[in-house]
């Protein structure tokens, strides 16, 4: 019977060992050089305005990735976009790319509530802003997700729509012939 119970007991501390908490990552999964991709001291609306300033500046969109480095979706969704040629090229020459913080030491509350409390759909959640600042779309990361990661494909897909020339009129009007 003390074996059972010490069994269990091991198996119970071995679950809850395995749990992600935040301010802390998975046995399993290792964090790379994004550990600290998100900044809780960071001024997220100063660093939001410089890249839309940016974005009008080079007819780019601001992709606002919202997560903490507790979070491992966040630290998955971001090692694919970088890691990956494709979706990197696409998101560089498309998007100003915001990392901005949710965690205990800075929820970004006043922020958030800006951008309509796109933290309703968990984390990572991304909000894409065009060249004025202005909200076009909150996107939930579950929709992007396939497995254990997100799907390049569907990431690829978000991008593309919600990129500059995909709301842009001048891009479905016939062309003279």
């Amino acid at each position: 019977m003390k074996k059972l119970i010490a069994i269990a007991a091991f198996i119970a501390i071995g679950f809850a060992a395995h749990a992600q908490i935040p301010g802390t990552t998975t046995a399993a999964v290792k964090p790379t050089d994004t550990a600290k991709l998100y900044h809780p001291n960071a001024d997220a609306k100063a660093d939001i305005a410089a890249a839309v300033k940016k974005a009008a500046a080079e007819h780019k969109n601001v992709l606002l990735q919202i997560g903490g480095n507790w979070c491992i979706w966040c630290i998955r969704f971001n090692d694919l976009v970088t890691h990956d040629p494709d979706l990197n090229k696409y998101v560089r020459a498309n998007y100003e790319i915001v990392h901005v913080n949710w965690s205990p030491e800075n929820e970004n509350e006043k922020l958030l509530a800006e951008l309509g409390y796109p933290q309703r759909f968990g984390f990572p959640v991304f909000v894409v802003l065009d060249d004025k600042g202005n909200r076009l779309n909150t996107q939930n990361s579950s929709y992007l997700e396939e497995g254990k990661g997100h799907s390049k494909e569907k990431v690829m897909e978000f991008f593309q729509n919600w990129s500059p020339t995909a709301l842009d009129p001048k891009s479905y009007e016939k062309k003279a012939k």
